[in-house]
Formats: C-alpha cells, structure tokens, sequence
C-alpha cells in the first residue's frame, strides 16, 4: 500500500515544542518509527512536512495521480482554520485519517474544532505518536492490503 503522510505546521519542532504536550521525540524519530512499521508491513511511505498551507495543498493534489492510496495527516494549526486544506482534502477520494498528538479536546477551547476532520474517514486523538501508527492500522485494514 502506498501512504502519505502529512504534517503541518511547527510539527518538525516536535522534542523542541511544548515536551510537555508533544512530548521529547524529535521529528526525525517520528518519521524513523513510521518507515520501520511500514517498511515491516510492506508499504511504501512517504513522509511531508510543511510550515506553508500551499504547500500542504500541492502535495494532497499530487497524491490525486502519483498512486496514494491512502494519506494520514496532522494538519497542526490549519486544522483549525484552513478551508484550503479542507478543500484540498475533500476533492481527492482517497481515504485520510486526521491525527492529533495532544488530545485537542482538553486544550484551548479554539482547538476543538476540526475544519479538515469531516472530509477524512477517522480521526485519532491525544494518543501521542502512537496515533499515526493506528491512522496507518486503520488505512491498512480498511483497504484489505493487511
């Protein structure tokens, strides 16, 4: 199965921002972990990093032609505000997981809600890393490529 997984903005500050509700693995570790599960379970990955919405957008618009079967993204702050990334997510019929690493429910009350997540399938929430592992469990089981 070939994945992509994208993330947005300050997550490549992940063990340099807010350790306390990041936590202390830098996001070298993060991709490091996801291309060891997915290279044991034989699938091709391919990890994004952005800081810029445009960014964000060309790439879920490339993953439209280049074979993704499915993408799992953590669109940080967009999440929150980004009717592009919303949109941009919503025209590709590939199944998307959205995940958060903090539970976003027990934070700022403007962290509650999702633009992106009704145009994904799922959503996983305050699981810390572990959630990209379980967004890419579920993309797996729900293609039957298991």
């Amino acid at each position: 199965m070939k994945l992509l997984v994208l993330n947005g903005p300050n997550i490549n500050f992940l063990g340099i921002r807010e350790k306390g509700i990041y936590g202390t693995e830098d996001y070298e570790g993060l991709v490091k972990r996801l291309e060891r599960k997915a290279e044991a379970e034989g699938h091709e990955i391919q990890v994004f990093q952005s800081n810029y919405e445009g960014a964000i957008i060309d790439r879920i618009q490339a993953a439209y032609g280049d074979g993704t079967e499915g993408i799992i993204i953590n669109p940080g702050a967009f999440t929150h505000y980004s009717y592009a990334v919303r949109d941009a997510l919503a025209s590709v019929e590939i199944p998307k997981v959205e995940v958060h690493i903090s539970n976003v429910h027990k934070r700022e009350e403007f962290r509650h809600v999702s633009v992106t997540a009704p145009v994904c399938d799922g959503q996983v929430v305050g699981l810390g890393l572990m959630g990209y592992e379980l967004a890419m469990d579920y993309l797996t089981a729900a293609s039957g490529k298991m």
